[in-house]
């Protein structure tokens, strides 16, 4: 099994910033694509960033200029700077890992807890 630890969600004032990580770790041959989730009350989840392979990144028009995802392939960890926060990103963020435990094996989609994101007005 893949595990995902994700950190550093908390409560901030309107225009303040929050780093948020996530770990991968147990048995990983290869990862395709490390990715940023929210989801609010009442909403969907929703793709906040997204950073496959090819290190090309894509994020949701909404947090466009203010969020950045980064990663780092060695130590498996998947990051989220997100910068001038607004109450509307107020959600329970969650870190996504698609991989393949073994070089025959499928893609696999992994999830982690969820870390709250509060932004106060």
């Amino acid at each position: 099994q893949v595990q995902l630890v994700e950190s550093g969600g908390g409560l901030v004032q309107a225009g303040g910033s929050l780093r948020l990580s996530c770990a991968a770790s147990g048995r990983i041959f290869s990862i395709e694509i490390m990715a940023w989730y929210r989801q609010a009350p009442g909403k969907q989840r929703e793709l906040v960033a997204s950073i496959p392979n090819s290190g090309i990144t894509d994020y949701a028009d909404s947090v466009k200029g203010r969020f950045t995802i980064s990663r780092d392939i060695a130590k498996k960890t998947v990051y989220l700077q997100m910068n001038s926060l607004k109450p509307e990103d107020t959600a329970v963020y969650y870190c996504s890992v698609v991989c393949r435990r073994w070089s025959w094996g499928l893609q696999e989609n992994y999830w982690g807890q969820g870390t709250q994101v509060t932004v106060s007005s």
